[in-house]
């Protein structure tokens, strides 16, 4: 298979100017896909590196996954949180059993904000403290106390005052840890592989040093792993590749490839707390959304796809080092390459040669998220088009 130039979008189709203009976006207008390609109208196709913001973890049209939704819709497409159901019941066992961590519970809702939202209250709530802890770099979400932890939302948060008190630490220094995290703070929530930053992975002693100081003056630890989580690390989630268990772990994107699905798991701790009444959502926890959720799995498991995962990111940091490249960073298929030059430029060069990439907000790195069935032929379709654009 080849890539191909991306085609061009017509910019004066009547229901797109119906949308709020706030997303920039690329000259390449989807029709439909296949595996890990993106083809427009014309039929040209785009080698898709970025996977809908790490959403699509299986590609696009796999078997499974489609059959379970239009078998799920054919059943029951939606039902209240009020009215017991058998698929819901079974996604929360099988993802705390997915995930290979001593959690006690699972919170069904739409999107990962959600899922920080509530891990933040929780967590406030369950503690009666006013601070929380975040990192440098971190990228949360856009809604309140999730943007309220989110490193720079000052430019775009929106609202008059953040709803408790917040602090940032610098990343990779544990010597900081402990003027953060004090007898006043509820939680510390981190992205044990910092995403939008640009594939940061803050690694197993960091993480354990924050558990350990958690710990130690009753805080809780909240796990944010809605992009690096559900495999991409090539391990259940990056606490389970870790070995360091948080107290809240949230999770979203790959969790219903494409179908808009999160969660938030809890230790036993935090369960013991919750109380009927205490967190809802209208359509979290849908029949649909638990198809999409089991199918995941199922094809997780039974593909062997983490192993695909650890392979191919072994692949790409053993070949990709080309080029305007000068480092690769992060863990499994949560990467960053580091460029000689600003990342925007390499990847409006890639997008030339059929390959869709994405940016970080560190200028210097590029990053990639494609989807878990990757091929060593398409990293090789990398590696030559950054061979050829050259350093």
């Amino acid at each position: 298979m080849n890539a191909t130039t991306p085609g061009h979008c017509a910019p004066s189709e009547a229901p797109r100017d119906a949308l709020a203009p706030v997303y920039a976006q690329y000259p390449f207008e989807v029709d439909h896909a296949e595996g890990v390609w993106l083809i427009n109208a014309r039929g040209e196709r785009l080698l898709d590196l970025y996977g809908g913001h790490a959403v699509a973890a299986l590609g696009y049209g796999h078997p499974g996954w489609t059959e379970a939704l239009a078998a799920q819709a054919r059943a029951c497409q939606f039902q209240t949180n009020a009215l017991p159901m058998a698929i819901r019941a079974r996604a929360a066992q099988r993802l705390l059993a997915f995930s290979q961590l001593e959690l006690a519970s699972v919170f069904l809702v739409n999107s990962g904000a959600e899922a920080n939202e509530n891990a933040l209250r929780l967590a406030l709530r369950v503690t009666a403290r006013p601070h929380v802890a975040a990192l440098e770099g971190a990228f949360h979400g856009r809604t309140a106390a999730a943007a309220a932890v989110t490193w720079g939302s000052e430019a775009w948060y929106g609202f008059p005052r953040k709803p408790f008190d917040v602090s940032f630490m610098p990343r990779h220094e544990p010597g900081a840890i402990a003027e953060h995290v004090t007898e006043r703070t509820a939680a510390v929530i981190v992205e044990p592989v910092q995403g939008l930053a640009g594939a940061v992975d803050l690694g197993a002693p960091y993480l354990a040093a924050l558990r350990e100081r958690c710990d130690r003056v009753g805080a809780l630890l909240i796990f944010d792993e809605v992009q690096c989580g559900l495999g991409r690390v090539g391990a259940p989630f990056a606490a389970t590749l870790y070995g360091v268990t948080p107290d809240l772990l949230t999770t979203a994107k790959a969790l219903g490839n494409g179908f808009p699905c999160a969660a938030l798991l809890t230790s036993a701790r935090v369960s013991a707390a919750l109380k009927v009444g205490e967190l809802g959502t209208t359509y979290g926890g849908g029949p649909m959304a638990c198809a999409a959720l089991l199918a995941c799995i199922e094809a997780i498991e039974s593909q062997r796809l983490l192993e695909n995962v650890r392979h191919m990111s072994e692949t790409i940091r053993r070949t990709c080092h080309v080029g305007p490249v000068s480092a690769i960073q992060g863990e499994g298929l949560l990467l960053g390459l580091r460029m000689r030059r600003p990342a925007k430029q390499i990847q409006a060069e890639l997008l030339r040669r059929g390959i869709l990439a994405g940016t970080a907000s560190d200028p210097q790195v590029l990053r990639l998220l494609p989807p878990f069935i990757l091929q060593a032929a398409h990293v090789e379709l990398l590696r030559r088009a950054l061979a050829d654009i050259g350093e």
